[in-house]
């Protein structure tokens, strides 16, 4: 009933905190304890105010292990409703979030981030037996090879690879690009990286232990970013799609390969994942946030349960 449905989103939206909740819900994901955080809330009313926004349809849920995450629930085109919940989000998406939540959103993904630095500093070699359990680089690594064949770069000037693992997906992009630069926030694993190109003798690569704050800081340099099975490590996913954008030239390539979304929760301290995949609508949601359009895409179905999702995304013409 659509008076019902009305009703229940001017009741969800007549509440200020409901309304910030939304707001910090816009492009990333939090559990029930993250928003207590932020807001400085208890536990019983947070959980609260959340069933009314579901209730309402502005917010949806996922489980990932033994929590639950909240994000904002994206409005459906073919509802009489759609132009009203759409309108809210653009009118909400204009108002900042005061100083202290934002300050206490960084310090959640802050903490996020440092679980999976320290989960990647203790493994070293370790990680490559568990991560192989999941998907090893040979079932994929030609698959995104081929997509990146089949990409309209701008040039052939300079590629990155984000999270670049025992780095054997760097001699792919070293005999396409002048320059190729590996980016990874862990000494450890940046260091395996190093290793396994000086075996290989790979002169062209620059290594650099940073998170993708890197490339708003090298705007409109790189005519393509590679990032493989890392996004399911990484505290803020819609994030580094707004940072890798900002590094791409125009019609500059992100290619990703990344796990469907599953729900196989001995992933997260096999392999210190953070999130079960992703769905597809996901990631592109995440990308048209970020200025980037959706291209080609592929899956890859593996024997032990999880699939394989390859997707391409171009940055639109500024």
């Amino acid at each position: 009933n659509n008076y019902t449905t009305l009703a229940l989103i001017n009741k969800a939206t007549g509440d200020a905190l409901r309304l910030e909740i939304l707001r910090a819900l816009a492009s990333d994901a939090f559990g029930v304890m993250e928003l207590c955080q932020i807001f400085d809330y208890r536990q019983s009313g947070m959980s609260h105010h959340l069933k009314v926004l579901a209730e309402a349809g502005l917010v949806s849920k996922r489980r990932e292990g033994n929590s639950i995450f909240y994000s904002r629930m994206l409005p459906s085109k073919t509802s009489p409703l759609f132009l009203l919940q759409q309108q809210l989000y653009r009118t909400l998406d204009q108002i900042p979030l005061p100083e202290q939540r934002v300050a206490n959103v960084q310090q959640v993904k802050a903490e996020r981030a440092a679980l999976s630095q320290q989960f990647f500093a203790s493994q070293g070699d370790g990680y490559r037996e568990q991560q192989d359990l999941i998907a090893a680089f040979d079932i994929y690594g030609a698959s995104v090879d081929q997509l990146l064949m089949n990409s309209p770069l701008p040039s052939l000037s300079h590629a990155a690879e984000v999270g670049p693992g025992d780095g054997e997906f760097l001699p792919f992009l070293s005999a396409k690009f002048q320059e190729v630069t590996a980016l990874d926030n862990s000494a450890t694993m940046l260091g395996q990286a190093k290793h396994y190109c000086e075996k290989a003798a790979l002169s062209n690569i620059a290594f650099s232990c940073d998170d993708t704050q890197f490339f708003t800081q090298h705007p409109q340099y790189f005519d393509c970013v590679v990032m493989n099975m890392v996004l399911h490590h990484t505290p803020s996913p819609a994030d580094i799609f707004n940072d890798i954008a900002a590094g791409l030239k125009d019609k500059g390539v992100l290619i990703i390969s990344e796990l469907c979304r599953h729900d196989q929760d001995w992933a997260r301290t096999a392999c210190g994942d953070l999130w079960l995949g992703f769905d597809a609508e996901e990631l592109e949601q995440w990308a048209l946030n970020a200025g980037l359009s959706s291209g080609q895409s592929q899956y890859i179905a593996l024997r032990n349960g999880f699939q394989i999702q390859l997707s391409q995304f171009v940055k639109r013409e500024t």
